[in-house]
């Protein structure tokens, strides 16, 4: 199904690519977003959806000091999170924290918790574990993983192991997986690499047939990964049987920059591109399919599950976040700094 949207919008001030849910706010729908600008001081916006539904609240608004490349929610503090960010020679990493509110838009500025500085080479992501309180943080740069102890309450993190992907290897982003707080996958060019946090080495890869974008757990069941490819649109894969994808959705008509696998509903996944479209698909990752035995050289599963294109952004769409509270719900987010929060209700009783 094509169309254009019914989503509330919010506008900031420059061109951004990051936004993310925030989960441990249990009381509101909220986001949290930051700003791309090399010339101007950045913004951290934290908004959050009205009880009504009907339009985005800003309930804080917190200068930040550089460009922000990724930026993560804690999910056990909504006052906490991350960014990564550029200064326009180097790159860096810090959790912050948001100062009490008390309904004020001239909030105080944001307080650094602490920097993870101990990288050689260039920053590219944070992981927090995302199913409940953890203690540790995943860093990610173009050569190395390093798992971090955070005590936010002593503002420390300290590096508690560091292991190089090798030469050839080129890391450019991953995600912790829900279902073992030991295991991360990340992106290296056109393949994923799984990691074992115990012992900071590889256990297995999966070799891709474009450039990797970004890749996705699904939460809902284990083993199930999903990447986003240049060219070949989405694959979905069982860990178990990694030789090839059990499913192949078509992806976006130019590069498939993000895809989210829902938090609640089971096969729902988004997808985001510099086509200027947000693509929710639903596919079909049964029990019985997934146990059934299949040759490993067989061809994937192919389909068009394309239930509804969102397509009325003017930039690419680089930044998608399901609601964890009310995961029939999502924002994107398009270069140009445009926010829409959708409501995928009406598809999901198909």
């Amino acid at each position: 199904m094509q169309g254009g949207s019914s989503g509330i919008g919010y506008g900031l001030k420059y061109q951004a690519r990051c936004i993310a849910d925030v989960k441990a706010d249990t009381d509101h729908t909220s986001f949290i977003t930051g700003t791309l600008s090399l010339k101007d001081e950045n913004e951290v916006h934290l908004i959050r959806l009205s009880s009504s539904g009907s339009e985005l609240i800003c309930e804080g608004l917190f200068s930040h000091p550089n460009e922000i490349w990724d930026l993560a929610s804690c999910p056990f503090d909504q006052r906490i999170f991350s960014t990564v960010f550029s200064t326009g020679e180097n790159f860096g990493a810090a959790i912050w924290q948001i100062p009490e509110l008390y309904g004020e838009l001239n909030s105080p500025q944001l307080e650094r918790v602490t920097s993870l500085d101990e990288h050689a080479s260039k920053i590219n992501c944070v992981l927090w574990w995302p199913s409940g309180r953890h203690d540790k943080l995943i860093s990610i740069d173009e050569e190395n993983i390093l798992l971090w102890s955070l005590d936010c309450s002593r503002k420390a993190a300290q590096v508690q192991s560091k292991e190089s992907a090798g030469m050839l290897h080129y890391l450019s982003g991953g995600t912790w997986d829900p279902h073992d707080s030991n295991a991360i996958a990340a992106t290296s060019e056109s393949s994923v690499q799984l990691w074992d946090l115990r012992t900071m080495k590889k256990t297995d890869s999966i070799a891709c047939s474009a450039y990797v974008r970004n890749v996705d757990y699904n939460p809902k069941k284990k083993h199930i990964l999903v990447t986003a490819e240049d060219e070949t649109g989405i694959s979905i894969w069982d860990l178990r049987k990694p030789k090839v994808p059990i499913q192949q959705l078509p992806g976006h008509t130019h590069w498939t920059c993000a895809v989210r696998c829902n938090p609640e509903y089971d096969g729902l996944i988004l997808s985001a591109g510099t086509d200027s479209a947000v693509n929710l698909w639903l596919a079909s990752m049964s029990e019985g399919e997934l146990k059934s035995e299949r040759r490993v050289d067989s061809p994937p599963q192919q389909g068009d599950p394309l239930l509804h294109s969102y397509s009325d952004y003017e930039d690419s769409v680089y930044g998608l976040a399901w609601s964890f509270r009310e995961p029939r719900i999502f924002a994107s987010l398009s270069y140009d700094g445009r926010v829409v929060v959708e409501s995928v209700k009406p598809f999901l009783s198909r």
